[in-house]
Parts: C-alpha cells; sequence; structure tokens
C-alpha cells in the first residue's frame, strides 16, 4: 500500500560529490524524498570529471557510486542549468520543500601581488580545467614555449599541475585527456618548473603518494636544496605529532631528492620552500618572478611564514598558481566575502542571525576547500540530518517540484538534460576514446554535448 505522506521536494544545486553524497543521504531516510539535482553543465561528477588529473583514473571510481545514485527511483537530473541565471533561488523556494547547495569553490585565491595579472600567469584551476577538457576553459591557451614555469602552492594540485607538464606526451595518449591539451603539451619546451612554498617542507600539503609520483617522472630530475631542509623546534615538534599523517614521508622524500645528483635531462623539478611571490615582472609578458625570502613564526602547527628583505629573482615566463580556491556569490543567497563560503550552522543557511528556512549548504561552499572527495559524505550528511529535522516546518504545505521545475525552465528556451542523456553523450565519448586507445574521448564545448544528446526522450 503506497503512503499517503506528500513527496517532500528537495533541490540540490550541484552535481559534485557532496551534491550526490547528500542526495544519497536522502534517498536513503526512508521518507517520501524526491531529489531534483540541478547542475550548470551538461554533465554530473563535478571535479571528480573536470579535476581529477588525467593520469589518476583510479580517483575517478566515485563515479560508480554516484551512477547508482542516479538510477534510483525518486533522483532527477536537470543539466544546463545556471541557478542565478536560468532560475532564481526564490522560484526554487516556490517549486521545492528545501534547497541544498553544493556548487563547490569555483574559483582560486588571488596572491595579491603586483604583476599578477601579465600575461603568463594563471590559477591552477584554468590549466587543469583546460587538460581536463572543462567547457569553461577549452579555449584557454597557455604559452608552453617557455622554458622555465613557477607554480604557487605545494598541495596536490599542485603536483597535478607540475606533473602533467613533466611528464613525457607518450605517457598521457591513453588517458582522458583532452585531445587539444595532448596536442599542445606534445610541442612543449618547459625543461625547468620550480614548486614554491612560503613556509618549509614539513608544512607542504602533498600527500605522499602524490609527492613520490613526482620523483619517479622518466628522464626528469627531482631537486630540492639540502638547505631549505633545516627544520625549527617547531616544525620538528610538528612532525614528531601523531597526527601528522604525510610530514614524516614527504620530508623523507625531500631528503632522497636533496641528496640526488643534478643531473638535467629532459626537464627538472625543483622545490623551494620559506618563499613568498613578491611581484611578477615583465614587458606585457612575466618574465621573472621577484620571490621574498620568509622566516617561520609562532607555535607548532600554527606557524605563519614572515618575509624578511631578502630577495630572490626567478626568471621563469610562466606561472601558475595554486593556494587554494573560493566559493563565488548565488544571487538570492547570503555570502561570507572574506571566506569564500555561505554563513551557515550545520548546513543551515544563515543571514545574519537569521536561518533561512528550507535553504541549506553543504561541500566546499559550506566548509571552504579542504578535505578529499570522502570527505564530503560525512559533511553532507551533516547537512541533510540538518534538514530531516526541519521536515516539520519546511513541509507545512505541498510543493510540485520538478513537474512546476521543468516546464518553467523549457518555457525560457532553457535545453534541459536529464540522465539519460548524460548517459548518451558518455556513450558517445567512449566511442570516440576507442580508436585512440583512450577510456574516453571528451566533448569540450557545450553546443557539442547538446546536439549529441538531441534525440534523447526528454520526459
Amino acid at each position: 500500500m503506497e503512503s499517503a505522506v506528500p513527496a517532500i521536494h528537495v533541490a540540490i544545486v550541484g552535481a559534485g560529490p557532496s551534491g550526490f553524497y547528500a542526495a544519497e543521504a536522502l534517498l536513503r531516510s526512508g521518507l517520501p524524498v524526491r531529489v531534483d539535482m540541478i547542475e550548470r553543465l551538461p554533465t554530473p561528477f563535478g571535479l571528480v570529471r573536470s579535476g581529477v588529473a588525467p593520469d589518476h583514473p583510479k580517483l575517478k571510481e566515485a563515479i560508480l557510486v554516484y551512477d547508482r545514485i542516479a538510477r534510483a527511483p525518486g533522483f532527477n537530473f536537470l543539466g544546463n542549468v545556471s541557478v542565478g541565471r536560468d532560475v532564481s533561488v526564490a522560484e526554487l523556494r516556490a517549486t521545492h520543500h528545501a534547497v541544498v547547495f553544493a556548487c563547490g569553490a569555483e574559483t582560486d585565491r588571488r596572491m595579491g601581488i603586483p604583476g599578477e595579472d601579465l600575461s603568463g600567469s594563471y590559477t591552477a584551476t584554468e590549466f587543469v580545467g583546460w587538460f581536463n577538457g572543462h567547457p569553461d576553459y577549452r579555449d584557454r591557451t597557455f604559452d608552453l614555449s617557455q622554458e622555465a614555469v613557477a607554480i604557487v602552492g605545494q598541495g596536490n594540485v599542485a603536483a597535478d599541475v607540475c606533473r602533467i607538464l613533466a611528464k613525457p606526451v607518450a605517457q598521457l595518449r591513453t588517458t582522458d585527456i583532452a585531445d587539444h591539451a595532448l596536442n599542445a603539451l606534445a610541442d612543449s619546451r618547459v625543461k625547468e618548473i620550480h614548486v614554491i612554498g612560503r613556509r618549509g617542507p614539513v608544512q607542504a600539503k602533498f600527500t605522499t603518494k602524490e609527492l613520490r609520483e613526482l620523483g619517479e617522472i622518466v628522464d626528469c630530475a627531482t631537486l630540492v636544496d639540502p638547505a631549505d631542509l633545516a627544520l625549527n623546534a617547531e616544525s620538528e615538534a610538528e612532525l614528531a605529532h601523531r597526527s601528522n599523517v604525510n610530514g614524516p614521508g614527504n620530508l623523507s622524500l625531500f631528503r632522497a631528492f636533496a641528496s640526488r645528483k643534478a643531473v638535467f635531462g629532459r626537464c627538472t623539478i625543483w622545490f623551494r620552500f620559506h618563499l613568498s611571490p613578491a611581484a611578477l615582472i615583465g614587458d606585457g609578458h612575466v618574465e621573472k618572478m621577484i620571490l621574498a625570502r620568509n622566516l617561520l613564526e609562532g607555535v607548532p602547527f600554527a606557524q605563519v611564514a614572515r618575509p624578511t628583505e631578502e630577495k630572490i629573482e626567478l626568471p621563469c615566463g610562466l606561472v601558475f598558481r595554486s593556494i587554494g580556491y573560493r566559493g563565488v556569490p548565488i544571487p538570492g543567497l547570503p555570502f561570507d566575502e572574506s571566506r569564500g563560503t555561505v554563513p551557515h550552522a550545520s548546513g543551515r543557511v544563515v543571514d545574519s542571525t537569521e536561518m533561512l528556512e528550507g535553504l541549506y549548504v553543504t561541500g566546499w561552499l559550506k566548509r571552504g576547500p579542504t578535505g578529499i572527495i570522502g570527505t564530503n559524505r560525512a559533511d553532507s550528511l551533516e547537512t541533510v540530518q540538518s534538514l530531516l529535522a526541519e521536515l516539520p516546518k519546511i513541509c507545512d504545505r505541498e510543493k510540485p517540484g520538478v513537474e512546476a521545475l521543468r516546464p518553467l525552465l523549457e518555457g525560457r528556451g532553457i535545453r534541459v538534460l536529464n540522465y539519460q542523456n548524460w548517459l548518451m553523450l558518455d556513450a558517445a565519448e567512449i566511442d570516440r576514446g576507442k580508436p585512440k586507445g583512450k577510456p574516453r574521448e571528451k566533448f569540450t564545448r557545450i553546443h557539442e554535448m547538446l546536439v549529441v544528446s538531441l534525440d534523447s526522450d526528454m520526459a
């Protein structure tokens, strides 16, 4: 016998990991929940599709979990729909009992230095999106004729940028790297890559596995100046603490790199520490970076890099900053400009001190750009628990959900893609990759994606 309880309609904005984990928690609640996942791109899976490096396919296996969630009864995917442009937050609140924002951190933090906007200065997000075939970055160009590159930041995204620049192209040909990127990398003249951190080797944010890979690239010397590995007492304390998962392994690798002879091959990677960018210099294009030598101050795990008067010039023609991400404001939603996140209390959206009924947030837009893919599960579960606790308040009347939302969008000329559309696109990408020995060849322009899924049943 069917339940007489009216359906609970929840819109989730964003089809990345945090959005799917929120959908999973809602659909497993045992309640008559209908989830409508809204994504501005025609494709689901967020950074698992467009942020994970192509030579790390195992990290993309999370898509198998998301696919099962998407096929569950009560789930709808609405791709190619931008909230704030195609539909407003107010309209979603009218059609749904609750709206969960899970649209991540879509832009990069700035260095805030003179010359940052010179030609040749880019964000890591641009480069990663470009080689992963993200439509937003498809038409970016990077001057890979430059021999010296500086990467500012020492986390896994910086490692991805470094590895793609340094790896032999032959090792990328059987990955799902975008064809336009593969062609450009084949002509690259990059010979020297400097990976720059403002603090020391113990504070570097690489996972040890990622760092080890950088030391194993064929015909590439991975080096560190031994003087950069001297540790203060506070760093020694950090290193010895049991919570420091990656520090000991990383330092061991850095010491191994420091002991290597500088036998220069096809490419060289230099890890540089205690340096902060002070300026980019060049006549219309980056020619060099001015770096300030830093000293560490403060207690263990809260050490701050203080610039000294000592300056260093680093010749380079290409710069990528990888110093963190931040969210972007959504019209109709409060936003904390200083943190780049949506203010919340356990996932409930807050405007000043007022809880905004029926609005929730999860993922990077909630907590900032921290954690790995799996971190989003617990984060989304907290938000969903807050939502379920408030059902008596937010479900005081029936709402139409997707039955009203889809006609609204189509009436505005928005081509809405459903999950079957994505499956068609997915199959077409896999077929395109087979002749090249690739797992897939991505479509990188939205109009191509729409054409490929044109014949799918939109019902």
